[in-house]
């Protein structure tokens, strides 16, 4: 039997720093909600605005999976392993910290906020070689379909993290219909709507909601508003 959790957008955590906002789907920093602290594998989902000039000083992360999606802006990257990067709206980004990596990330423009996804996944595999990867994104492919922008190696659409998890992102017309089939038996599915409207097998949600989905062998997919934008990520429920 499938289960369904709706998180809809005003119930995320919100941390306000001034020259960052960011709203969170799952426990973070200062935000705890103990029905909230993963999905399987998939442990933070931040919603991001960082102001102009603006940033994350030098920092650690280690032993887990982490993917920022800009959505307007662009974020200049720069880490230990001697990347300096800039990735911007129709870029993935992705580093696989394992053994450890520091890194900064800062708003590329002074003038102009930047706003991106900042998304954790726990990896299959502890102290991993650190590896960092930074994809370009083919938009006329995520028109009315699903781009798997980070799926298992080799994925030729895009890119890999250390876990067995896709991550598809698509633009939809309204009255567009999709059905999304499960990779592997047992996997869940978080849907979080970027922009628009979507019902997900009967249930409605509007821009920045969320669906959490278990014991779902496809899912069943209606746009509801025209430019209607939808990430799905698909992960192993036992982290």
């Amino acid at each position: 039997m499938s289960t369904y959790i709706t998180h809809k957008a005003d119930t995320r955590g919100k941390a306000d720093h001034g020259w960052l906002t960011s709203f969170q789907s799952f426990s973070f920093a200062g935000y705890y909600n103990p029905d909230r602290i993963n999905f399987g594998a998939l442990r933070v989902l931040n919603d991001d605005i960082v102001a102009g000039g603006k940033g994350f000083g030098i920092h650690p992360h280690d032993n887990m999976e982490i993917i920022s999606i800009p959505l307007s802006g662009a974020l200049e990257h720069r880490d230990n392993l001697g990347n300096t990067k800039v990735v911007g709206e129709g870029e993935v980004q992705v580093m696989s910290t394992g053994t450890g990596v520091f890194h900064s990330e800062y708003n590329h423009n002074a003038e102009e906020e930047a706003r991106f996804l900042q998304i954790w996944v726990f990896p299959k595999e502890l102290n991993i070689t650190p590896q960092y990867d930074q994809v370009t994104l083919d938009q006329a492919k995520m028109n009315n379909r699903f781009l798997p922008i980070i799926a298992p190696a080799p994925n030729k659409e895009g890119t890999s993290i250390h876990q067995d998890a896709w991550f598809n992102l698509g633009v939809f017309d309204a009255g567009r219909q999709e059905t999304y089939t499960v990779n592997e038996p047992g996997h869940g599915v978080y849907a979080f709507v970027i922009d628009g409207s979507f019902t997900i097998d009967g249930h409605r949600l509007d821009q920045r909601d969320a669906l959490a989905i278990e014991g779902a062998a496809s899912v069943n997919i209606i746009a509801e508003s025209d430019k209607a934008r939808l990430l799905l990520i698909e992960v192993p429920m036992q982290p």
